[in-house]
């Protein structure tokens, strides 16, 4: 698999997502992605108790551990490499988590247009 060119939303440099826990579809600790990335996991999101119960109610569960994939389980505060669309959904129905658009891959453009994801800009 070959990384697409790490550039941001904002055309720079993609900054590091997570490293505690490890995030990102290479699980690199950034929002990396490429053509296999079905999901385009690259929104990185600053978690909140709301976004975890809307995306557990989804069917998207990321607060349990699951230990046989190496994954903690996310809590508020956490930031995660979320996928474009599930990130889109969120904003549709209210409870979008805050981003940091420095760590957000372009190709989340895709999908989500820049004036959503600046909307939840995370104070750096």
């Amino acid at each position: 698999m070959q990384k697409q060119d790490s550039i941001n939303v904002l055309g720079g440099v993609l900054a590091p997502c997570s490293r505690d826990p490890v995030t990102g579809f290479f699980r690199d600790g950034a929002c990396n992605t490429c053509p296999e990335d079905r999901g385009s996991h690259t929104v990185c999101a600053v978690m909140t108790a709301e976004f975890l119960a809307y995306s557990k109610y989804v069917g998207n569960d990321l607060s349990t551990p699951r230990p046989e994939f190496d994954f903690p389980g996310l809590k508020p505060g956490d930031q995660w490499c979320l996928c474009a669309s599930r990130f889109l959904q969120a904003h549709d129905e209210g409870c979008a988590p805050q981003v940091s658009l420095e760590a957000t891959h372009q190709r989340a453009l895709e999908i989500v247009p820049l004036s959503i994801l600046a909307t939840y800009r995370a104070p750096e």
